[in-house]
């Protein structure tokens, strides 16, 4: 073989080696980022069961969460697109709002959103709040301390410019009618998407605690919550079975009145439901609708007298039967009143008067509803120690 010949197979053998080098680290490079792309949870999905206000359905690089308005008498979902990072937004982002996941900063208007965020172990996101006063979790009172979270208003009121300018991935705001056409429209402008949360209007405890299954497809921390929800809903179960064997069960009467309105759990609330969950008699269990309703004190009168329970009594842990009873002396003619049977649900209460019964409560529906079964049914829960209720005395 001629000496030219044989340079110019060794060129070529040198030129097909780099070319194979260059391809297949071209190749690891596009492995690599393929796997950077793909989103951490979509293997793993959550089923809704309990709650009835979001669904929420997989695909191969989004989810699509429908929310549910239950405050309008015409259904009325809104849409939002759940799109990993990192990956193309699908053609039908046009009629959804189109949020990035997972979130790596949240605002809420509601400190009763933190326990979503407890539940999961991920309040370090949380860069925004409304009312700060009003939160009980240590960790986040540590980050508000520290200067790591804003506060976006007061009450009912929000900032928006305040919003534009820290830019969260997401404000999640409080159901209520009108909630999202309030803040949409100018957020939406700055690419501030703004999602709604309505588990308060939820009929059953688990339901309500079902909406933390939203917060982790948010987070894509679907098999966390799973196996966390799906323990929560053991133990809750199994405490409702245990109730089921009562024969006797004890008549409730809930609330207090304030300004002359005696706000009643309703029958499809999820009050109501801890109520008969907790084997206990609810005078109100017939009424339809959701939430409370307005009831008058000459209404409730007749039914308190013979109740063997007064539950959810006053707003300030410091409340006694003395302070309970200077509100209206007509109280002392409550059979639970004279029975010294008398509870609130402010026995977490921190200095700052903030109440972890609406932060954890919310996603501990069987802590919750074990501390009412000790307290119609003790020799049910001989060793249970109340949480979140406490005796007035």
């Amino acid at each position: 073989m001629k000496e030219s010949t044989l340079r110019h197979l060794i060129l070529l053998l040198c030129l097909a080696l780099a070319f194979y080098a260059c391809r297949t680290k071209q190749a690891d490079s596009t492995q690599q980022l393929t796997a950077q792309s793909e989103p951490d949870s979509l293997n793993e999905k959550v089923s809704v069961h309990h709650a009835h206000g979001f669904t929420i359905d997989y695909f191969e690089n989004y989810k699509v969460v429908k929310i549910i308005n239950p405050f309008e008498k015409s259904t009325d979902t809104t849409t939002y697109l759940l799109v990993q990072r990192g990956t193309a937004i699908p053609s039908i982002a046009e009629k959804a709002t189109v949020i990035q996941i997972p979130v790596r900063s949240l605002a809420l208007t509601s400190s009763m959103h933190i326990g979503l965020l407890s539940y999961l172990n991920s309040e370090e996101i949380l860069s925004g709040l409304s009312s700060l006063q009003y939160v009980f979790s240590p960790k986040v009172i540590e980050m508000i301390d520290a200067k790591k979270i804003v506060e976006i208003g007061k009450d009912q009121g929000i900032n928006e410019e305040k919003l534009i300018t820290m830019q969260p991935d997401l404000l999640m705001t409080t159901g209520s009618p009108g909630s999202l056409k309030e803040h949409n429209p100018l957020l939406s402008e700055a690419g501030i998407p703004v999602i709604i949360n309505s588990e308060w209007v939820e009929k059953t405890p688990l339901g309500r605690a079902e909406w933390v299954k939203l917060m982790a497809a948010l987070l894509n921390k679907e098999e966390i919550v799973n196996r966390k929800f799906a323990e929560t809903e053991k133990r809750y179960e199994n405490l409702v079975q245990l109730a089921s064997k009562v024969t006797e069960k004890p008549v409730i009467l809930s609330g207090l009145n304030t300004k002359d309105v005696w706000y009643m759990p309703n029958g499809n609330s999820y009050m109501a439901q801890f109520f008969k969950d907790a084997g206990s008699n609810f005078p109100w269990k017939a009424t339809s609708d959701a939430g409370s309703a307005p009831l008058s004190f000459e209404t409730v009168y007749p039914v308190a007298l013979n109740a063997d329970f007064w539950m959810n009594v006053g707003f300030d842990p410091n409340d006694t039967r003395s302070s309970v009873l200077a509100l209206d002396k007509r109280y002392s003619d409550f059979k639970a009143f004279k029975n010294n049977r008398i509870f609130s649900y402010n026995n977490r209460v921190n200095t700052r008067g903030s109440n972890d019964f609406f932060e954890t409560g919310n996603v501990e529906p069987d802590v919750v509803l074990a501390d009412l079964l000790s307290i119609f049914h003790p020799e049910l829960l001989p060793d249970h120690k109340p949480v979140y209720y406490k005796q007035l005395k």
